[in-house]
């Protein structure tokens, strides 16, 4: 039986989903994380063969010892992974450490998590990106805005999601920046008027795609982080040719194999005269790891299929048991409420309206409200007028 180890196997909460379909698929589930073991959900306990509780997954070499255990107990670990973007850097030290072959080494991740590193890349695909500048002192800074012009977005150049990224629109709110920033490297890119696309895919151990599909953000992440605002994207019903090449292109340049990616463009909503014309594709950033929050679960609502299994499958077999034929296609809505906005429709409206429409409805864990608001609804759509009716009536004020 084939060793698999999953860090964290618990957060976020539906990757449990990820353990049972590896368990189904013959792999012996190894999860270490810091939640004690009576409190892990059941369908969680119930896909593991075993659990290491550490105190923190903070602490490595508490982390590796636990590693050790395993395999001193179970013999070889074929896999290791979290399948998240914050411990990405950790997997990639313990299979050094261990030797284990099928996921990236500590070696490779200047290229997948340095946003300055990235770019070199997005290039080889042949692929525009926005004008970038590390910063390292003010007047490096002041030239590089005196050659593309205010406004600019700064943000860290090894970070996750949009903590800590902010639009500076003057040489006031630059100084502010200097005065108050910390010790992190930052990178400060030229303003790009776009809407976000993404390119998600399982590619197998050839780099081949077993699945694809993307999402679009309808709001800036920065602006749902910085300002407290309401968060909306959603599920493409059909995945556009241009993002799908665009999507290939890129993972082939990273040389990126057997995981899930989700890649980042802009699509420029105008005519930016150093970056394109309107509707051009600029690579943004890559995460080689699945999409965030609910993302897996919306795959499959809008896909009519499921992208545990696939995965699952990939780890396995090194391809794909489901048929992509003969399946529904959606637009699968996410829409994330603010806590405090005086909304014209309740929750009782709102089920009345799209209930047999509506997937899932929850609160938003902490941990993850900040990008994604405080109450979500979740719904399948078939029409783009459908989808704006949709987001027009959830996110409708007094």
């Amino acid at each position: 039986m084939r060793n698999f180890v999953f860090i964290s196997p618990n957060f976020p909460t539906n990757y449990w989903k990820f353990c049972a379909e590896l368990k189904k698929n013959g792999m012996n589930v190894l999860g270490i994380g810091d939640c004690p073991y009576d409190q892990l959900m059941p369908e969680l306990r119930g896909s593991l063969h075993e659990y290491y509780k550490v105190s923190s997954l903070e602490n490595y070499e508490e982390v590796f010892r636990a590693v050790a255990f395993l395999t001193y107990k179970h013999g070889q670990i074929e896999w290791l992974e979290s399948n998240n973007e914050y411990w990405l850097e950790r997997d990639a030290a313990l299979r050094t450490a261990f030797n284990i072959t099928t996921g990236f080494h500590t070696e490779d991740m200047q290229p997948v998590k340095y946003k300055s590193a990235m770019k070199a890349y997005y290039q080889k695909a042949g692929i525009k990106t926005a004008r970038w500048h590390l910063v390292r002192d003010y007047a490096g800074c002041r030239d590089f805005i005196g050659e593309v012009g205010y406004p600019v977005i700064v943000k860290p150049d090894n970070g996750v999601g949009a903590s800590h990224t902010y639009k500076l629109e003057n040489d006031e709110e630059l100084n502010f920046f200097f005065a108050t920033k910390d010790d992190t490297l930052y990178i400060m890119e030229e303003f790009v008027d776009g809407t976000v696309h993404t390119y998600d895919a399982i590619l197998d151990s050839k780099g081949q795609p077993l699945f694809e599909t993307g999402n679009v953000t309808m709001d800036s992440i920065m602006d749902t982080v910085n300002l407290n605002g309401n968060s909306c994207y959603y599920i493409e019903k059909e995945l556009p040719q241009q993002m799908r090449d665009v999507g290939r292109r890129t993972a082939a340049s990273f040389g990126v194999k057997s995981r899930f990616v989700h890649l980042e463009f802009f699509v420029l909503n105008r005519d930016q005269p150093a970056l394109g014309k309107k509707g051009d594709i600029l690579g943004l950033e890559v995460n080689m790891r699945p999409s965030g929050g609910f993302s897996a679960d919306m795959f499959n609502y809008a896909n009519s299929i499921d992208v545990y299994k696939i995965w699952a499958d990939m780890v396995a077999y090194d391809r794909s048991t489901l048929s992509p034929q003969g399946r529904e296609h959606f637009y699968c809505c996410y829409c994330g409420r603010r806590d405090g906005k005086n909304f014209v429709m309740d929750h009782d409206a709102i089920m009345a309206k799209y209930g047999s429409r509506i997937k899932m409805v929850q609160r938003i864990p902490k941990a993850l409200s900040g990008a994604m608001a405080d109450m979500m609804y979740l719904a399948n759509l078939k029409t783009p007028e459908e989808k704006a009716e949709y987001y027009a009536d959830l996110l409708a004020q007094k």
